[in-house]
């Protein structure tokens, strides 16, 4: 079971859209839906979630880069 601060960020934008959207743009010159920075959170998030996973597993108190395999 999750607190309401864990789920009020699941919802939160962990990327900066405008940056996002600069990126592909002059990478492509394609636009970029409002959900593609939704599906970007989410896999940050998940991403995020596997490191804290392995940071406690080593008995760490600290992410690490080591921590995203």
């Amino acid at each position: 079971i999750r607190s309401q601060g864990e789920h009020m960020a699941e919802k939160e934008t962990l990327v900066i859209a405008s940056k996002v959207k600069a990126f592909i743009k002059d990478a492509s010159e394609l636009k970029v839906s409002a959900a593609v920075i939704d599906v970007l959170s989410d896999k940050v998030r998940s991403l995020c979630e596997e490191a804290i996973k392995n940071a406690k597993a080593d008995g760490r108190k600290t992410v690490q880069e080591k921590d995203f395999k």
